[in-house]
């Protein structure tokens, strides 16, 4: 024992130099996006923002998609696998050991023949016999006395492993919810698109009408009337494959929701968007608070820390306390005996040629810790850059949105000057189809600004990290916090 301590003291310093280094993120970020951003919006909840459309069928759809669709579905089932993974892993460094006990019965008959003596019938002669029992009983257990911290570096690795389950889990239901709202405002653009195109078959039908009666009274020639007929029949087109393309928007719509099931005419579809409600002004430091992904990558860097720890302390010698209670009974006929018995002892395992395996699984978890590191200095650099980019985009569409708004209400009042006109005979039929066109086209371009600028203000909503209620997941060692330990 006298080499106990000095020996148990190098490896100690060993396991202190061998595992030392812990990787430093690098987190730096503007002070401040590039893009444009309203004032503040206090009545825009983050954790749901999908409530600020006040569309209570989008509502629906996002709630429904949080509780039915698979995704949903395999996060909670991750988040419970997860826990039970802590539980198993903990345990071990409780108390180990199982009673046993057992008990026996043995009837014996023993039983002879006397010799077969000539002239003597055989005879049976009884020797004996009767019941034996048993009776036994013990406890032996195995606790390993954790002198050096090991329980608290497994439970700080296990609870952000879990932690990081929690993040993930409200990750996949703020991306849900991000793709039921996107899918949604897709199928109500396809709708806007379907009138539009269904108006520009009946202004079509009008200006064949209206150029078969020139015709017919010999103001122009019957080509023209060809001509329109042809554009007619293009949009007529146009709009069958606008239709077919909502229903299998609408039946997407559906699946992501949770609901297969139900007939697409379920799903009501209003050709509009509407105005997408103030996205709040926020710093990109909050969204290091707010973005599930970044707070389940810090999750797994404190993980890796603490699997750090276990790995130097597996340098360390483990002592083992043994008790254990015994009892035992015996019964044979005329006699019985009864022992109890206990015991403790204390055993002890110092590594020794185990080192150069233990200084390679070390290695491996620094290796594993950078990796962490670097993972997590990735997850901030990509969600700063989707939230930047989504405010940016948001801000052009919603000037396009206010351009284009003007430039249509212009171009409409040209194409009903330019249809006058031709209805007078004022005007020839290019003239006119080619008013109509360029209103179209920047009717086209409005309507898909519009949809375009509610589905940027979705993914701006997620990108600062809304669509799950920020601080649900129990408390987590802060990876940062953690490598000063």
């Amino acid at each position: 024992m006298r080499f106990l301590a000095p020996s148990t003291a190098v490896l100690a310093c060993l396991a202190l130099t061998a595992c030392a280094h812990r990787p430093e993120p690098d987190l730096r970020l503007p002070a401040a996006y590039e893009a444009h951003q309203e004032a503040r919006a206090p009545a825009v909840e983050l954790d749901r923002w999908w409530t600020s459309f006040n569309d209570p069928q989008l509502t629906s759809l996002i709630d429904s998609a949080l509780i039915a669709n698979p995704d949903a579905k395999t996060a909670v089932a991750r988040l419970r696998e997860a826990r039970a993974t802590r539980t198993s892993q903990l345990s071990s460094y409780l108390p180990q050991g199982n009673p046993s006990a057992s008990a026996r019965r043995t009837d014996t008959d023993q039983i002879s023949t006397s010799l077969d003596v000539p002239g003597f019938p055989a005879e049976l002669i009884g020797l004996g016999g009767g019941v034996s029992r048993s009776f036994s009983g013990a406890l032996d257990v195995s606790w390993e006395i954790d002198l050096f911290g090991r329980l608290f570096a497994a439970k700080r690795a296990t609870d952000a492993d879990v932690a990081a389950a929690a993040f993930d889990y409200y990750g996949v239901r703020a991306t849900l919810a991000a793709q039921v709202a996107d899918a949604y405002f897709q199928a109500r653009g396809l709708a806007i698109q379907l009138a539009d195109a269904e108006e520009t078959v009946r202004i079509r039908r009008q200006l064949y009408d209206l150029a078969s009666r020139r015709a017919e009274r010999g103001l122009a020639p019957t080509s023209e009337a060809d001509r329109v007929a042809g554009d007619l029949a293009q949009a007529e087109a146009q709009a069958l494959s606008l239709e077919g393309e909502l229903k299998v928007q609408r039946r997407l719509l559906l699946i992501l929701a949770g609901r297969a099931s139900e007939a697409t005419t379920s799903v009501e579809v209003p050709a509009l968007v509407g105005v997408a409600p103030a996205v709040p002004a926020s710093l990109p430091s909050e969204m290091l608070r707010r973005r599930p992904d970044v707070l389940a990558a810090e999750a797994d860097l404190a993980g890796a820390f603490g699997r750090q720890d276990l790995a130097r302390l597996a340098f360390l010698p483990t002592f083992t306390l043994r008790p254990g209670i015994g009892w035992s009974k015996q019964e044979q006929p005329g006699t019985s005996s009864e022992s109890k018995n206990w015991s403790i002892g204390v055993g002890a395992v110092q590594p020794l040629f185990d080192i150069p395996n233990l200084i390679a699984q070390n290695k491996i978890y620094n290796a594993r810790a950078e990796q962490a590191a670097a993972a997590y200095e990735k997850t901030v650099q990509t969600a700063f850059s989707e939230a930047e980019a989504a405010l940016v985009r948001l801000d052009a569409d919603r000037r396009r949105v206010d351009l284009l708004t003007d430039g249509e209400a212009r171009a409409a009042r040209a194409y009903k000057a330019a249809y006058k006109g031709y209805e007078l005979g004022l005007n020839d039929l290019e003239t006119t189809l080619s008013a109509e066109q360029a209103w179209r086209q920047t009717r086209f371009q409005l309507t898909s600004a519009q949809v375009q600028a509610v589905r940027d203000a979705v993914q701006a909503f997620k990108a600062i990290g809304g669509g799950w209620p920020v601080g649900a997941p129990a408390p987590v060692p802060n990876a940062l916090a953690a490598r000063t330990q």
